[in-house]
């Protein structure tokens, strides 16, 4: 037995519409590709080197998180990281991307096996810096540089690919903010101009491939975003959402006609439900096409009352989202923590408050917990339905043909999970086994 390939028996594979099919699934870990059974059978006549008997659980495209601004005492907005004010540029930088490879590392333990680094509203000139570029020497013998993005996609051994990275502000109404730092708050008097100025360098455009930028959000009511949206959805790989906005129900419509794909944590930092005037939430109903949307299904950002009626109304757009800050961490004890610009949250379980109020600063759920919250909440017959709305569904969102399925030829990033209590029993990333309970 050399082939190189693991058999997965005895298992419900999910399917893109949440049901579960009992199937074989075959890996081949030397390509880390999905492979055909039936194929590999009589071409190679050949038997699998692993099977795996799933003893009745789920197999599952690996979660993906298109919202997370930090875990296991990480920050992705804070630059330079914690503490290396006194070093060079290129050590600066080795500290951040171990801190970055850290989370990639640990959050497959939570069935997560790419995600979206998440930066927050920050200073402009930190954008270049952590968002965007990072300038390096070529060879230690040159003095010659080359612009590469700090966040361009990233994967490293038995750890979780980083796609790129999600821009949550600056261009957010300053009434919606939440938790953003006021004196950073943009507008966009030139439209396109305005918003590559501060994501971009002065040497490349947005639109430069492998920017690492994939997820925008914006508020269309701010000056010049609603103008510059269908400009922005032309970038290559380049997601419009909306978020943090008060824009009203019309506004909010032509944004989604000129392109905006996705609504970030619905519910938070926007309007609530009129009837005369539904808001960002009304798109939910928008005709004849309705956008995705982020959930925060960790039971504090949203009611289950919401969550349900949310899902009900659209279960195809439904995406979870973590939203988790650095305290994300299962061994991290409750109370006051250090996060950034002097500030300080106070964590309680999963809720997180910037200090001495009631403002929601994020979150300290995993997601696979947002997974079983969904399927409580919903009272789904089974955890697929949960399932594939941090699956299939981010994957569709950001246009992945390559992750997010159990097609074939497809990458064998997949979770194994307990079909009764919906935990991650197992996490694969390129067919190899990176995490077991």
């Amino acid at each position: 037995m050399t082939s190189g390939v693991t058999k997965f028996t005895n298992c419900w594979c999910l399917e893109e519409d949440g049901s579960l099919i009992e199937a074989d699934l075959y890996v081949d870990t030397n390509s880390g590709k999905i492979i055909s059974g039936k194929e590999f059978f009589y071409s190679t006549k050949d038997t699998p080197t692993t099977t795996i008997d799933c003893d009745g659980d789920i197999i599952s495209p690996g979660l993906i998180d298109v919202q997370i601004n930090g875990a296991y005492g990480f920050d992705f907005s804070l630059w330079p990281p914690t503490k290396t004010e006194h070093l060079s540029k290129d050590e600066q930088v080795r500290v951040y991307l171990e801190g970055l490879d850290k989370v990639a590392s640990k959050i497959v333990e939570t069935g997560t096996t790419s995600f979206l680094p998440t930066i927050i509203t920050q200073q402009q000139d930190l954008y270049r810096e952590v968002g965007v570029y990072d300038v390096c020497k070529v060879a230690s013998n040159t003095p010659n540089y080359q612009i590469i993005p700090l966040l361009r996609p990233r994967s490293q051994p038995r750890s979780a690919h980083v796609l790129g990275y999600h821009a949550e502000g600056p261009f957010i109404a300053s009434s919606r903010k939440g938790a953003h730092a006021p004196p950073f708050l943009l507008s966009a008097p030139n439209g396109l101009s305005s918003i590559e100025a501060v994501y971009d360098s002065a040497l490349t455009k947005l639109s430069t491939p492998n920017t690492g930028v994939k997820l925008l959000t914006l508020a269309p009511d701010v000056d010049g975003i609603s103008a510059a949206i269908k400009e922005l959805t032309k970038l290559p790989d380049v997601i419009v959402s909306i978020g943090h906005s008060d824009a009203d129900v019309d506004l909010a419509s032509q944004s989604v006609d000129d392109g905006a794909r996705f609504i970030t944590h619905l519910f938070n930092a926007m309007p609530q439900l009129h009837h005369r005037d539904p808001g960002v939430i009304g798109l939910l109903g928008n005709q004849p096409i309705r956008p995705f949307y982020g959930l925060i299904v960790d039971g504090v950002h949203v009611h289950p009352n919401a969550v349900r009626l949310a899902y009900e109304a659209h279960p195809k757009g439904c995406v979870l989202v973590t939203d988790a800050m650095p305290m994300m961490d299962p061994h991290l004890s409750d109370g006051v923590h250090d996060w950034r610009d002097g500030r300080r949250l106070l964590k309680q379980g999963p809720k997180l408050y910037l200090e001495n109020t009631t403002t929601l600063a994020g979150s300290a759920s995993t997601l696979d917990e947002c997974v079983r919250n969904l399927k409580t909440f919903t009272h789904a017959s089974s955890f697929g339905f949960a399932l594939a709305c941090a699956s299939y569904h981010p994957a569709s969102l950001l246009r992945l043909s390559h992750k997010g399925n159990l097609k074939v030829g497809s990458d064998a990033d997949i979770v194994r999970v307990d079909r009764h209590q919906g935990t991650v029993k197992a996490t694969y990333v390129n067919g190899k086994c990176v995490y077991k309970m």
